[in-house]
């Protein structure tokens, strides 16, 4: 039966229909403006999800019914069926499904929107290989938008990706992957319309937009993963309505207090140092010094030290001999501190016999502890899907963190590399290696986090998670990562931050100034800084060994530029937080790519939309002196600082030194 697969109706409703066929059972339900499609493999359990809720907070601790269609809005479209097509309409786009090996096909006036590929599309009864397999009709003017922070051009058409997160310091925003998300998400554009696939699943693979050739079919796009099982969404609508849609589907987005959108400090070099508590103080008294306005600090992770080892929850008292204090101090002057925590325990670590006694870690069949190279050392992850592991970690939140006075937490290096498939978690009760669910534990571990500081009386706990999976921004905002320092990188971070504004996250940004790498030269400093100031996270975070740390005074004589920037941006604050705010109630992105709102634009354009009102027009070129922009293509848009309108769609160049205040446009329908 290999190749031909006849699907018979074993269940039917006016919003469900689920075929069988070679044991293989497919279930297709219809819901507003998608079509979701389950592919079951007989006796293989469904792993549950902990991305998809739509219209809720959260979704149970251990994980949701993937095939639940709480929260959905079921369609009963008319359907015409017989024994080899089933046909009908969503949103206006006509389906047809050949009954054999389920060949989906849809059509917009314009022509075929979506198609499986011909012959074979799933991976029925390992045809295809091990696990998961998808193949869809690849247009040859699609362009693809998506996939969390994925690197290169906006446009990932003629791509292939590793679907997968991990620890990628000092990563290439040009080429590098994978990098530190997975979010199996993303948009087709072509001639016949727009359509989005999501693929509910955390496990391992690969994405293929066009570089995989075979001589048997038409080309195609395909995703292979391990899971056995697929379940995915196929969303309709223009880009920016399937954005929406994709959001909404995975429920409530976080709130971001409003502290956390003005400018936040960062290095390793101030916690690394021996005095500690005195060179987080000088933050504080340099920004007083200066007149910037800081929200807070990213405490990171030499608080922990042991000599030079860094174990959580553990407070280094020989650097900072008064953790409460030093607390209460950054309180008193207006500002936070979110010190970082991390999930692997070295085995060096106090707690780590403990941890072991009550099998808390992932862990080797025989049962002992899994022990994996980390941070000089070996250590053991701990396991999110033991409720006792959860428990534990929430414990330790509380009482070493939220109780001396840090009520906000930075979830770091939890990428959970793992790739032995014999080392096995809890699954809360579900025994499943741990390979099949690496990044869902990031999630779990961020969760944790949150509930602890909001058990404890924090009404808005500012939760960060570098690793994410969809579904995370319920729980935490994120980052990039630790990107590196060159003019050329600041294109490309920008290139990935309008990657990963289509994923459903809100508020979220690069290290500013650059993480790895050399220190920038005062040009390249002055022009992150003028981009920053527009993205919702404003942080310069740095890693320098052999140099200053990245920080607003790196160049003095350069202050006053300096100045001007921490001053638009402190000015920027209540535009950024109420656009934020609405964002999160309408589902929608905060940093918008232009052709999200306007199909007419480039892709690769380096202007982009803050909220509805802002046109960011940032410099990126080295020795540049001056921006050129063509306005999207729709009503007028006025210079900031100059009062003339101009007509959507008009080309412009602008003077912009390093020096200057960036150049900005206001939609002139709708004045700040």
């Amino acid at each position: 039966m290999k190749f031909d697969h006849r699907f018979v109706t074993v269940e039917a409703s006016p919003s469900m229909r689920v075929y069988e066929a070679d044991g293989v059972t497919v279930r297709l339900d219809f819901f507003r403006h998608m079509l979701r499609v389950a592919v079951l493999q007989p006796g293989v359990p469904l792993v549950p999800t902990w991305s998809v809720c739509p219209n809720a907070d959260e979704v149970p601790l251990n994980g949701r019914d993937k095939l639940s269609v709480d929260g959905f809005s079921p369609e009963t479209p008319e359907l015409t069926e017989d024994e080899t097509r089933l046909s009908f309409a969503l949103d206006g786009v006509r389906f047809s499904i050949e009954k054999k090996n389920l060949r989906i096909s849809a059509e917009t006036d314009r022509g075929v929107l979506y198609r499986d590929r011909s012959g074979l599309a799933y991976n029925f009864a390992g045809e295809l290989g091990r696990g998961s397999a998808h193949f869809t009709e690849r247009f040859s003017d699609q362009r693809i938008f998506g996939l969390g922070d994925k690197c290169g051009p906006v446009n990932k058409a003629n791509r292939r990706f590793t679907l997968a997160a991990t620890d990628s310091m000092g990563f290439s925003a040009a080429y590098s992957d994978p990098l530190y998300k997975q979010i199996p998400f993303y948009i087709c554009s072509h001639a016949a319309g727009s359509y989005g696939l999501y693929y509910d699943t955390y496990s391992n693979g690969t994405v293929n937009f066009g570089v995989e050739h075979d001589n048997y079919f038409e080309p195609f796009n395909s995703i292979r993963f391990d899971e056995e099982n697929m379940v995915f969404y196929l969303i309709l609508g223009s880009p920016m309505e399937i954005v929406r849609r994709f959001s909404a589907m995975l429920g409530s987005i976080a709130p971001v207090p409003r502290w956390a959108f003005f400018y936040t400090g960062s290095t390793m070099e101030y916690t690394d140092a021996d005095d500690a508590d005195a060179r987080l103080k000088s933050f504080v008294a340099q920004c007083e010094a200066y007149g910037i306005r800081a929200g807070g600090f990213w405490m990171s992770s030499g608080y922990t030290q042991i000599g030079d080892r860094r174990c959580v929850f553990h407070w280094n008292t020989e650097k900072i001999p008064d953790p409460k204090g030093l607390a209460a101090y950054f309180d008193a002057h207006g500002m936070q501190l979110i010190p970082n925590v991390k999930p692997a325990f070295l085995t060096e670590h106090p707690l780590y016999k403990t941890i072991a006694e009550n099998g808390w870690f992932l862990h080797d069949p025989d049962g002992t502890p899994a022990r994996f190279p980390f941070w000089g050392g070996m250590a053991s992850y701990l396991d999110f899907t033991n409720p006792g592991a959860y428990a534990f970690w929430k414990e330790c939140v509380k009482r070493q963190l939220v109780e001396k006075g840090y009520r906000h937490i930075w979830n770091d290096n939890n990428e959970y590399d793992v790739p032995d498939e014999k080392v096995m978690a809890h699954d809360f009760g579900r025994p499943i290696p741990a390979c099949r669910i690496r990044p869902l534990f990031s999630y779990l571990m961020a969760r944790a986090s949150r509930e602890a500081c909001v058990e404890m009386g924090e009404t808005a706990p500012f939760n960060v998670s570098r690793c994410a999976i969809a579904g995370t921004q319920r729980v935490a905002s994120t980052w990039t990562g630790d990107n590196f320092t060159s003019f050329e990188e600041l294109r490309w971070n920008h290139k990935q931050i309008m990657t990963m504004a289509l994923s459903g996250f809100l508020f979220f940004g690069p290290d500013i100034g650059g993480f790895a790498g050399p220190q920038p030269s005062e040009e390249l400093f002055l022009r992150w800084l003028q981009y920053g100031v527009f993205l919702p996270r404003f942080t310069l975070h740095s890693w320098k060994p052999d140099a200053p740390s990245t920080m607003p005074w790196l160049y003095p004589d350069r202050m006053d530029a300096v100045k001007r920037l921490f001053d638009l941006r402190e000015q920027l604050v209540p535009y950024l937080y109420a656009e934020a705010e609405r964002c999160r109630t309408n589902h929608e992105p905060l940093l918008r790519p232009l052709f999200l709102i306007d199909p007419a634009c480039d892709p690769e354009s380096d202007a982009f939309l803050v909220g509805e009102r802002i046109l960011a027009c940032p410099v990126f070129d080295e020795g540049a002196t001056a921006v050129t922009v063509t306005l999207p293509h729709y009503g007028a848009w006025r210079l900031r600082g100059d009062g003339a309108p101009h007509p959507g769609g008009e080309h412009l160049t602008v003077p912009c030194r390093p020096s200057d205040l960036p150049v900005w446009f206001e939609n002139a329908d709708c004045r700040m």
